[in-house]
């Protein structure tokens, strides 16, 4: 990949590949591989790998397996069923990952124009093909522009009142504010979510792309430097770090949504506006 993740023409250039899946987790993708043919067969469109995997940076017993299934229809509660199902026995099968998590989507919802420079742009930029047609062959290139900032990312003032919720969920089941290992996915998610929204705020300006958290907060810091902006490179660099080594506390969490959530969310429309609704 060239510097800056883009080709000589300015657009993002795929990342990661099947040649640079690690050793170790060889195994697990092709147990993916064929199960999700076994299990949706005719009905599965295309197959994809995403995340630390297929970009060759996975970490034997941290890193988690991330798989996008398009559909040639739109994704029914069974099928969600399955996907459960099947995430649920690689996980437990195989101890190089930890945890499996299989996106359902359709495929004229990727190929939408709503999706175009969301859904779409995830595929053809951030997915690798695992299995059938690639539908980046039907998407066209993008830079990282404003458009594909606010559509990416620009809807994080929705997703904080859900975020709420998931919180006060897993600490009402778990009790004592929840425990450790079940707040644990919720910091790494919300983590991972922030520092790639805070990086999105400020990609048109570094004109470039990449997925590492640790680079994305630095770029981020950059831009928003500590004497204009106190504690919020410190606060998205904290993010970066616990998106790699998340602990399961509750404080963590209080702190993204009642603070840099809230905050990267005002300043994130007003750079660039709001994501467009979806249905």
């Amino acid at each position: 990949m060239s510097k800056r993740g883009l080709d000589s023409l300015g657009y993002i250039e795929r990342e990661g590949s099947l040649g640079r899946v690690p050793k170790a987790f060889r195994p697990v993708v092709a147990a993916a591989r064929d199960r999700v043919l076994d299990v949706f067969g005719a009905r599965l469109h295309s197959a994809y790998l995403y995340g630390s995997i297929p970009r060759g940076t996975a970490r034997p017993g941290r890193s988690d397996l991330d798989l996008l299934l398009a559909l040639r229809e739109e994704p029914t509660e069974a099928d969600r069923a399955d996907a459960r199902t099947l995430d649920e026995a690689l996980d437990k099968e195989f101890a190089q990952i930890d945890g499996a998590g299989t996106l359902l989507v359709g495929r004229a919802q990727v190929l939408s124009d709503l999706e175009r420079h969301d859904l779409g742009w995830f595929v053809a930029c951030l997915c690798t093909p695992l299995l059938g047609e690639d539908l980046a062959e039907e998407l066209p290139r993008y830079r990282p522009d404003t458009l594909l900032a606010r559509e990416t990312n620009g809807d994080l003032a929705l997703l904080l009142p859900r975020w709420r919720e998931r919180i006060a969920r897993v600490a009402g089941v778990t009790g004592a504010g929840g425990s450790e290992e079940a707040l644990r996915p919720l910091v790494r998610h919300m983590s991972r979510h922030l520092v790639r929204t805070g990086f999105t705020l400020v990609m048109p300006r570094w004109n470039g792309w990449t997925s590492d958290l640790t680079e994305m907060a630095e770029v981020f810091a950059a831009y928003y430097p500590e004497r204009d902006h106190p504690r919020r490179a410190v606060r998205l660099r904290e993010a970066a770090v616990l998106g790699h080594e998340p602990v399961g506390d509750r404080a963590v969490l209080r702190s993204y949504v009642d603070d840099l959530g809230p905050w990267l969310a005002e300043e994130y429309a007003r750079v660039h506006g709001v994501k467009n609704p979806r249905p």
